[in-house]
Order: C-alpha cells, then structure tokens, then sequence
C-alpha cells in the first residue's frame, strides 16, 4: 500500500520539481516569487492530476490478477505446512 500513495505523490510531484530544473538551467530564481506566478502554479497543478489519473486508470486496466481468478486463503495443508494465500 505504501508503494502506490509513494508512487501517486511522486507523480503529482513531477512536474514541479521539473520546472524547478527548468528554473535553474535558466538561471531563474528558484525562489523569486516571480517565478511562480498563480497561472503558472494551476497549470503545473492540473498537469499534476493529469499524471495521478492516469496512473489511476492504467494501474486500474492493467494491474491485479485476472478476472475469474480466485482468492485461496493461507492454510495448512495435509503435511502440515504452511501455504500462503494465493490468486488461482
């Protein structure tokens, strides 16, 4: 579970930290205000969402198991060994 909310931040997170590469290759203030003006800001804000939605939408067609398949709970099995839960 972990790995999906670090997943989905670093993708909100991508176009902020690549404009602020772009701000520095350019010489910019990183720190100016000026360089962070509103509109600029709500455009890297939607290009943010943008990614977690369709990260949202291929992890939802293309992650998991496949349909029909079954869940086996762990158990103990007939020699008394343990067997982890698996998708059948």
């Amino acid at each position: 579970m972990i790995r999906t909310i670090v997943t989905e931040i670093a993708l909100f997170l991508t176009p902020f930290a690549l404009y602020v590469i772009f701000l520095w290759s350019t010489k910019a203030g990183v720190f100016d205000p000026e360089s962070w003006p509103v509109k600029r800001i709500a455009w890297l804000a939607i290009a943010a969402l943008l990614l977690v939605v369709s990260s949202f939408l291929y992890f939802a067609q293309y992650g998991g198991f496949a349909p029909g398949s079954r869940y086996v709970p762990a158990h103990i099995d007939e020699q008394g060994r343990f067997v982890p839960g698996q998708m059948r």
